[in-house]
């Protein structure tokens, strides 16, 4: 069962959305995005002694994340969530500083150019020019690590993909968190899980899809890994809410990417919502989950 402070959570989420009022227009993306900001802002907590310095990695902005007693060698690039539309690295400080924490590692939180303005494949450039970036600054690809959740999570998957077609090295892993890798929507959870997730729901995503998207194929596989080629990819550590409309997304993909002999791991964590792990400090679930990421990195580091 559910933590109390997961059903706490729960119960508030559930509540604004059975109180969104459908009637009117729906948001514009200036609307969405500051809704989205201002919504993070509550969402996990903060660790201490952690250093945050604005940055630019081959001309992509974004964030250093350096607990004061990190490696200066192990870094991990993380790839924010928010359906390509919203959220920044800003919004996903706290629940990338944890992970820092948790694997005594610096993390590059990027902030990859956001559809309407910038459709596919923009966000697969900048993801894999920040990666040629820390690999141009020296750090060996073996102690790089690729994470992300949601649209981050999918892009994660996209960034490992385009690095190997690139001729570039794999990373050590690649970490996506609740990933979207379907923009079809074609998962079985899309419809079993609607009724429990309080977050994600199919008329979202179409709309982020179609923004995302542009004039380009909803099946292009650097844009819906799920139908990429994953042969030769870095090892994957997924995880995964159990009540999540994007379920099969995550199921879906470690099934495919076994089949192409890349490592998998897949966590499902029973009665999560999406992207649980960014409410790290605030519910016991989401500490485990991070210090689970930690662990594993901390297992594979050389």
């Amino acid at each position: 069962m559910a933590s109390q402070e997961a059903q706490a959570i729960n119960a508030v989420i559930r509540s604004y959305r059975d109180n969104v009022v459908p009637d009117g227009p729906p948001p514009t993306v200036e609307q969405q995005r500051a809704g989205a900001e201002a919504t993070m802002a509550n969402v996990g907590t903060m660790p201490d002694n952690v250093d945050v310095q604005e940055t630019s990695a081959n001309g992509v902005p974004g964030l250093w994340i350096v607990p004061r007693s990190a490696s200066a060698d192990h870094v991990v690039l993380y790839l924010h969530g928010g359906g390509y539309v919203v959220q920044s690295s800003r919004t996903h400080l706290r629940l990338a500083s944890h992970i820092a924490v948790s694997a005594n590692c610096k993390v590059l939180s990027i902030d990859y150019r956001l559809a309407p303005e910038h459709p596919h494949p923009a966000a697969v450039t900048d993801a894999l020019a920040a990666y040629r970036h820390l690999l141009d600054s020296g750090y060996a690809p073996d102690r790089i690590a690729i994470s992300g959740d949601s649209a981050g999570g999918g892009l994660t998957i996209a960034a490992l993909v385009a690095a190997r077609d690139a001729g570039l090295p794999q990373p050590m892993a690649g970490i996506p968190l609740s990933p979207w890798v379907d923009l079809e929507g074609n998962g079985e959870s899309m419809d079993s899980n609607a009724g429990n997730d309080f977050m994600v729901g199919r008329g979202a995503l179409a709309m982020m899809a179609d923004l995302f998207i542009g004039n380009g194929s909803k099946r292009d596989p650097l844009a819906a890994p799920l139908y990429a080629e994953l042969h030769g990819l870095a090892p994957l550590y997924i995880q995964v809410g159990g009540h999540e409309t994007l379920l099969d997304d995550s199921t879906r993909l470690a099934a495919r990417a076994a089949r192409a002999g890349v490592e998998v791991r897949l966590d499902v964590f029973p009665e999560m919502q999406h992207v649980f792990q960014a409410f790290v400090g605030q519910m016991p679930e989401a500490t485990e989950a991070i210090g689970r990421i930690g662990a594993f990195l901390l297992a594979r580091w050389n």
